[in-house]
């Protein structure tokens, strides 16, 4: 049985952490961290695991932690991770880090998109971009340290993903419109996130400045052999869970001066997700919607070709708190030792 110990178990992903693990057959979870809850029941916290957990929160002692379990998941804010990690720590216990301080490779694009100087630049090389889907036969048990995807950019690089690599578009070209649940801001209270500032309305933010596009550019970029620049636009929608990712691409002609035929661009998608357990190619004709993906972690993706424009529209759909964070990082823990990668993950969409 792995013992496991979260820091940040009383946000939105780090609940959604508890819940997973509850069910898993591997695991065991024996640190319930919370800066802001310490000593108070984690069920009083999240009434919905009255009676199935009895365990006041703890803090967040990195060094102690790393002595009582086998994998440490952060689902902290930037900057807390690179500030306390150490190699003694790393030569105790695995970490899987859900925010993005070891997701970008180059340490001036994270200061200068984040804001905030990194701490520990030494551990970023190390450091295994958890996308499982493309990144797989990176996370061996001998990883001590993942960098699990954003939810955008899951949603947004896996939904392009096949068509970049066999260039088929041209990643130059691409733009992603995506759109947001507000439980992707986080569970601390602000004013532009209350039910009367968010309801019956949708916003554009970040335009042109969001966190998640230099992580796009970067992993789309190994994709394509070379860097490349996108368009990305985030928007917040009032609901729950959820992301919806609509991309636009120009898709590159054949020597014979035609476009891409929709069986080939479908050849594409299946040579990469066919045999994947959580990335769902729909059926022609047939868009993603977020109420299909709820509480799971599936991404549904698919494309529709625009033979006037000579463009290619991608869309893919996932839960951000599921596949978008703990589902993806608790996929990365089974990989890491050995599990079943599914175990744990099985879960049914719910609907409604």
């Amino acid at each position: 049985m792995v013992k496991v110990g979260i820091i940040g178990a009383t946000g939105y992903a780090g609940a959604e952490l508890v819940r997973i693990l509850l069910n898993h057959k591997e695991a065991q979870i024996e640190w319930f961290g919370s800066r802001s809850y310490i000593d108070e029941n984690y069920a009083d916290i999240y009434r919905n695991f009255f009676e199935l957990i009895d365990a006041d929160c703890l803090g967040d002692n990195m060094d102690e932690l790393a002595s009582r379990v086998d994998v440490i998941f952060t689902a902290t804010p930037q900057g807390f991770l690179a500030g306390v990690l150490n190699e003694d720590i790393l030569n105790k216990v695995k970490i899987i880090d859900l925010s993005a301080d070891f997701r970008i490779k180059d340490v001036a694009t994270y200061e200068k998109w984040y804001k905030i100087e990194h701490k520990s630049p030494q551990f970023i090389k190390e450091a295994v971009y958890g996308l499982c889907e493309i990144n797989r036969d990176k996370v061996t048990t001998q990883t001590r340290l993942i960098a699990n995807p954003g939810c955008y950019t899951t949603c947004s690089i896996l939904t392009a993903y096949p068509l970049v690599k066999e260039g088929l578009i041209d990643p130059d070209t691409l733009i992603i419109d995506a759109k947001s649940g507000t439980s992707g801001a986080g569970r601390g209270a602000k004013t532009p996130n209350l039910f009367c500032e968010v309801n019956e309305s949708m916003k554009a933010y970040g335009v042109t400045t969001h966190r998640h596009t230099p992580e796009i550019e970067e992993q789309l970029g190994y994709a394509a052999g070379k860097e490349i620049t996108v368009n990305f636009t985030p928007h917040l929608v009032p609901m729950n869970r959820g992301i919806l990712a609509t991309e636009y691409a120009t898709l590159i002609k054949k020597p014979d001066g035609t476009y891409p035929s929709y069986e080939e661009l479908k050849a594409a998608y299946d040579k990469y997700y066919a045999k994947e357990r959580f990335v769902r190619v729909l059926k022609k004709g047939v868009c993603p919607e977020t109420k299909w993906v709820e509480g799971s972690n599936y991404v549904d993706v698919n494309f529709v070709i625009d033979e006037r424009t000579g463009r290619v529209v991608m869309m893919g759909a996932l839960d951000n708190l599921v596949k978008g964070a703990a589902g993806q990082a608790v996929q990365n823990m089974n990989l890491l030792f050995g599990f079943d990668e599914a175990e744990g993950l099985s879960m049914v969409p719910m609907f409604p």
